[in-house]
């Protein structure tokens, strides 16, 4: 063999597993991207062990679009647009943007918040709380509790599902938060067991999220898998929610 058949032979073998790497890339980076819920922050919206796929285009491209985030820094997305309210998103912590996270979107830039007992306060007006029975909630034990459901109805009418065991914790009753622009307010449906918006980076919360920091819209759930209740291989099979597979988020 020449050479030049040598070097021909191994293009052709090199050049499929490149292109299907780049299409990889490049679908990952510009249209869908896969994602696991680790903690029950979410719930009962989003439970752990819980794999859904997150649409990258969205809010349009920031260097968090790119993997690792090599880009320019900018304040601005290509083809940005705000989340809505009630959006389930996906960003990267400010301050500790090695760490993903995800909640719900109640505030935007301008929006005036506020914990009133419990409650939760949008430019003055208190949201409804209805109450929707009683849910489980699931720890990081995969032990399961009786938890209050309620259902909280957004400015603009989005409404969702939250867990409320309480009305007298420490995020309970807070300050007025007002969202700077540029920046959103993100919070958890398991609101007693969230480290969100409500709370400062420096302590450990999310504080105000940049919209340049959104990395995916959590759109549709891939499956489910319930390892933490698992407790021998001939339970295993037990694990799979299946009600959760390919269920819109």
């Amino acid at each position: 063999m020449t050479k030049q058949h040598f070097a021909r032979g191994l293009v052709g073998w090199l050049i499929e597993p490149l292109a299907m790497a780049t299409l990889m890339v490049c679908a990952t980076t510009a249209i869908a991207q896969p994602f696991y819920i680790p903690s029950g922050s979410m719930e009962p919206t989003l439970q752990i062990g819980d794999m859904l796929l997150g649409t990258k285009y969205a809010y349009g491209y920031s260097r968090w679009s790119l993997p690792g985030g090599y880009g320019p820094a900018s304040q601005t997305r290509l083809f940005g647009k705000l989340p809505t309210r009630g959006d389930v998103v996906i960003f990267k912590k400010p301050h500790d943007t090695g760490v993903t996270l995800i909640k719900r979107v109640v505030g935007l830039p301008g929006d005036h918040l506020q914990m009133v007992h419990g409650h939760l306060v949008i430019n003055g007006k208190m949201l409804p709380l209805v109450p929707a029975s009683t849910g489980q909630v699931e720890d990081a034990h995969g032990d399961i509790w009786p938890i209050q459901k309620f259902t909280e109805t957004l400015p603009g009418g989005v409404k969702h599902t939250i867990f409320k065991a309480g009305w007298d914790g420490p995020l309970d009753d807070t300050a007025v938060y007002v969202v700077p622009a540029g920046h959103i307010f993100g919070m958890g449906d398991n609101r007693d067991n969230s480290t969100d918006s409500r709370v400062a980076p420096e302590e450990g919360g999310a504080g105000y999220i940049p919209v340049e920091n959104l990395v995916a819209r959590a759109d549709v759930m891939l499956g489910s898998y319930d390892y933490l209740r698992v407790r021998s291989i001939r339970s295993a099979l037990s694990g799979f929610r299946l009600s959760r597979f390919l269920k819109p988020i």
